[in-house]
């Protein structure tokens, strides 16, 4: 038998766990680095997502390294395709949200770096069970 989902308002919530839980970006603007990465991971639930975050990542550090040694500076757009385009693709079709690049470019730059940190040292679960995303 399913149970029901537990309903909570969202303005007792603190800004990461109301951006969170809701779905999407709440309407008032996040305003750390610290109350946005909990929202990040919550739009990265899914594995396949991570996946491609961190293949395109990985993809995209390798082809800014190429670019730096061969000095070929169109190897640089190549990154930026292959990393937005795999996180993308997760985000659309995985995951079926909006990539928060388009409302906090720096501050999603910055998680999608240390997303793939944790992920390629093991420590992505621990860190979704601390924030219980």
């Amino acid at each position: 038998m399913a149970t029901k989902p537990k309903l909570v308002a969202l303005s007792s919530l603190p800004i990461s766990d109301q951006a969170v839980k809701s779905g999407g970006m709440s309407a008032k603007r996040i305003e750390s680095f610290e109350d946005f990465w909990p929202y990040y991971l919550g739009e990265h639930r899914r594995a396949g997502t991570k996946a491609l975050h961190f293949i395109g990542t990985t993809g995209a550090l390798t082809l800014i390294i190429l670019s730096l040694l061969l000095r070929d500076w169109p190897l640089v757009l190549a990154a930026l395709l292959c990393g937005y385009g795999f996180a993308w693709i997760g985000h659309f079709l995985i995951e079926k949200n909006r990539p928060a690049t388009f409302q906090y470019p720096l501050w999603s730059l910055a998680a999608d770096w240390k997303m793939w940190g944790l992920i390629l040292t093991g420590r992505i679960r621990t860190e979704l069970r601390r924030l219980n995303v």
